[in-house]
């Protein structure tokens, strides 16, 4: 009997899990069985968007990572033999989720390789190395030498893109390390010819 209630209560989770809808912010981890190249950590953004080598830009908030996963396939499957495309989408290691009524605090957004990609509270004269040490470091397998900042109008479309040297950031230049604002999204590019590798490092 108590088998039987343990049987029950994790298929509830898994449900639950299998159910959970994505918003901006949080960080997905894709596997592409045919094509390793396109693993990767992504975020959505705060459009809700997710973009994808070969796929484009997907609209994932609202929708269910497995909902996301039959998308990407549906949007891949030409450009493999047969038609045939195995991926998989889950969510990747974020910052804790908040309460509901917090939602609407102000955000930044952190994506790529960093420990735990995510979105994180925005506060005033936070900057650039102040994000990065918030969400972990840089993984090992992160490009150290230059970071991808756009800024988000108030439409929600992206604006500004700026270029930022990551060496005088994290060496306390105040001229690179620019004071962040509120929706900015921060992304630290892989390193050429390195493998992208998940959050839990596997």
């Amino acid at each position: 009997m108590k088998l039987l209630i343990a049987l029950f209560i994790a298929g509830l989770c898994i449900t639950h899990a299998s159910a959970q809808t994505l918003r901006s912010g949080d960080s997905l981890s894709i596997t592409v069985l045919q094509d390793p190249k396109l693993d990767r950590t992504v975020l959505v953004d705060p459009k809700g968007e997710i973009a994808l080598p070969l796929a484009g830009h997907i609209r994932a908030r609202g929708l269910t990572p497995e909902a996301v996963e039959n998308i990407l396939r549906a949007r891949l499957k030409d450009n493999y033999k047969d038609g045939r495309v195995d991926v998989t989408v889950a969510l990747a290691g974020n910052a804790p989720k908040e309460a509901p009524e917090d939602d609407l605090k102000p955000r930044v957004f952190l994506t790529g390789e960093v420990a735990k990609p995510g979105r994180y509270p925005y506060t005033s004269n936070m900057r650039i190395e102040d994000l990065i040490h918030t969400a972990g470091g840089l993984k090992r397998s992160a490009d150290t030498t230059v970071a991808d900042l756009t800024r988000y109008s108030m439409n929600g479309k992206p604006g500004e893109h700026l270029e930022v040297s990551l060496p005088s950031v994290m060496n306390g230049n105040s001229t690179e390390d620019v004071a962040l604002r509120m929706g900015d999204v921060l992304a630290i590019r892989q390193a050429p010819g390195c493998e992208s590798k998940h959050v839990n490092g596997r």
